[in-house]
């Protein structure tokens, strides 16, 4: 027996009157003939969820062989997340959204991830995670929605998505009284992405090459996501010089148009923070000079889901992002008071 090992006694009774035979019950304690008890396999999911250990890591800390552990965690997950018969139970709403699950070239890299945001809306706890399902398109999502019972989609009144234009369609057409709501989390994005695009296209113009660490715009790179009540007085002098070059009058226009769709989303009262997306679009939507080409795509999006988008200031807590903390010194805007969090765009390191 190794070290690390448990012996179990399991007790045998007998039925004096009708001879009877029966074993202790200890299916509480691991699944019978389990090489793995149920506290083990909770240690087990929780370190592969919570602090992103590989499966090999996993093995190894409790001593058994890869296939054991891995075949033993997808049982476990498949018991306590599918198969429980009450986790589609008092959903009202759900947020949508894609997931790189692998990273090889066979088969489907991506799922789409239906989470329970009745909870964070309600705030009485996190979100729950109800399902993933192979591929990223409008069908796949459909298809889930389906198979659910009439009586439970009649249940969702909330979809939070991103601006997938396949997940607005499949809502539609089996969610046709549910609510959609654009995710916030994912219109910082679009405006986020519109600036490093426009801050890219801006540099090869300025210098004919991509950002090298002594150009002014890649130096700025993460600056420019930084909320603008959160800069440094170093940041402050640093976007001013960048600011004061003629060339880079697009990139300040771009990112003023960021920083007021942050700032709509952080602002407290629900109202204010509503008029203030409507003028961010209002904007966008007319008379925007064909030189910003960036925020004329942008505008574009933002007006056509305009009412998603302004649905989430009716609807608090209807956000697939995860609230976390922000500092001055995060290259992140700061999360406004309620559950959103903004996150910085993806950045290659050579613009």
């Amino acid at each position: 027996m190794a070290a690390d090992d448990l012996l179990v006694t399991v007790r045998r009774y007998r039925c004096a009157g009708c001879a009877h035979v029966w074993r202790q019950d200890s299916s509480a304690a691991a699944e019978p003939r389990a090489k793995l008890s149920r506290r083990a396999l909770r240690w087990a999911l929780e370190a592969l969820v919570c602090q992103h250990l590989s499966v090999a890591r996993v093995a190894e800390g409790l001593g058994v062989s890869w296939n054991t552990a891995n075949s033993a965690v997808l049982a476990e997950g498949r018991r306590v997340l599918i198969d429980d018969p009450g986790r589609f139970d008092g959903v009202r709403v759900i947020g949508v959204d894609e997931h790189v699950w692998r990273h090889t070239r066979k088969g489907d890299k991506h799922v789409t991830v239906i989470i329970d945001l009745t909870a964070v809306r309600d705030g009485t706890g996190p979100a729950r995670l109800l399902d993933m399902v192979e591929g990223r398109s409008k069908q796949a999502f459909k298809t889930w929605l389906a198979e659910r019972p009439k009586s439970w989609r009649d249940g969702v009144q909330v979809v939070a998505m991103d601006g997938f234009t396949g997940f607005k369609t499949a809502t539609s057409d089996e969610l046709p009284e549910a609510v959609a709501v654009m995710d916030p989390f994912h219109v910082v994005r679009l405006a986020g992405d519109a600036l490093d695009e426009c801050r890219r296209r801006v540099q090869l113009d300025t210098c004919g090459h991509r950002g090298r660490k002594t150009d002014p715009l890649y130096a700025c790179r993460h600056t420019l996501h930084t909320g603008a009540d959160l800069l440094t007085d170093k940041q402050k002098i640093r976007l001013h010089a960048l600011f004061a070059a003629d060339a880079h009058v697009e990139v300040e226009a771009t990112w003023t148009i960021y920083q007021r769709t942050v700032a709509a989303y952080r602002e407290p009262n629900r109202a204010k923070g509503r008029a203030m997306m409507q003028a961010v679009i209002d904007t966008l939507s007319r008379g925007v000079p064909k030189a910003l080409r960036e925020l004329i795509t942008l505008g574009r999006t933002l007006k056509k889901r305009a009412g998603d988008i302004l649905a989430y200031f009716d609807r608090p807590g209807t956000s697939n992002g995860q609230p976390k903390p922000s500092t001055a010194d995060s290259n992140t805007c700061a999360a406004p008071p309620s559950d959103f969090a903004t996150s910085p765009t993806t950045s290659p390191d050579h613009y």
